[in-house]
């Protein structure tokens, strides 16, 4: 056997054989693998419109393999405890049936962030009124004097009427 043929055998050629290629779909099981998402967690996104496969004709799911991408960043998501709702808006106008561009991803991505800035100030206001209340001795926003004065807030309704009204701003 010359050296030539025996480079062909080993393990990293048959893994290259066996490799796809870029424009090749994966299936559900080669998805589930790359990504670490069960096939069930996938089924559902894709009812939710957040990926996308074609059916083969004997009826199997092929995902394009930027479908790799939007998996991994609803798995952040997720991890995160980000909606599915917010996943969705970020995605809107990412292409699903075609390869996103890099310009496609920077809009998301900056949608995306401002989303998350939004969050983050809405975390940080609700971390300082409850130093704030916890630090007056009362620990009871609604008899506090200091945020909330003879439960004068009651009047606008129910629930927490500041923190709904920044998250509107």
């Amino acid at each position: 056997m010359t050296s030539e043929a025996h480079a062909e055998r080993t393990p990293a050629d048959a893994a290259a054989k066996a490799a796809h290629s870029a424009d090749e779909p994966l299936t559900i099981g080669e998805m589930t693998r790359r990504t670490g998402v069960a096939a069930s967690a996938l089924h559902f996104y894709e009812s939710l419109g957040l990926i996308a496969s074609t059916r083969t004709p004997g009826n199997q799911r092929r995902y394009p393999r930027h479908m790799l991408r939007r998996v991994s960043l609803i798995t952040v998501a997720k991890r995160l405890g980000i909606p599915l709702s917010d996943v969705q808006a970020a995605f809107a106008d990412v292409p699903l049936t075609e390869t996103p561009t890099h310009d496609d991803w920077q809009r998301a991505s900056r949608r995306w962030k401002r989303e998350l800035e939004k969050r983050r100030e809405g975390i940080e206001r609700l971390e300082r009124e409850l130093t704030g209340c916890i630090g007056c001795g009362c620990l009871s926003m609604k008899a506090c004097r200091l945020l909330n004065p003879d439960d004068a807030l009651s009047s606008r309704g129910s629930g927490p009427l500041r923190l709904q009204e920044d998250a509107e701003r």
